[in-house]
């Protein structure tokens, strides 16, 4: 459903332009929320739907949960697309992903993920070092 990565200017105003491909699966609702690595996610409303249901079934005894919690339903937004496939992006999410003018989208199969672009080339470094570990890890049967 949602495949490669994308890269859009914000407007003066904070709107971004959604790939042709992703529009049909982000309508006629989706949700807008901040993400666990200091990006933005834009979850269709079936996944956001199942996301909650989880969510909601954690104890809020369990501070993790309670965090999570904060996190997710806190920064979500509803998303409208305009005329020109454009979506605003309010100025907390920005500030929280640092979103200044490049914007770059990946999509993550069953959601997309927004990134200021030098996070996200940091964040797939990251991945390179981890995914080198575990192989060596399971080279040596660990």
């Amino acid at each position: 459903m949602f495949w490669g990565e994308y890269s859009h200017q914000l407007d003066d105003k904070g709107r971004l332009i959604i790939p042709i491909r992703y529009r049909a699966y982000l309508m006629p609702q989706a949700v807008l929320t901040r993400g666990l690595d200091h990006n933005l996610v834009i979850y269709p409303h079936e996944a956001w739907r199942a996301l909650s249901e989880h969510l909601n079934q954690m104890p809020i005894t369990h501070a993790p949960a309670r965090a999570l919690r904060r996190l997710l339903f806190s920064g979500a937004v509803e998303l409208t697309l305009d005329r020109q496939g454009r979506m605003l992006i309010p100025g907390f999410l920005r500030d929280y992903a640092s979103l200044d003018s490049e914007v770059l989208m990946a999509g993550m199969e069953t959601y997309v993920e927004l990134w200021e672009p030098s996070h996200w080339r940091a964040t797939l470094k990251d991945v390179s070092v981890s995914l080198a570990e575990a192989e060596q890890l399971l080279k040596l049967s660990i």
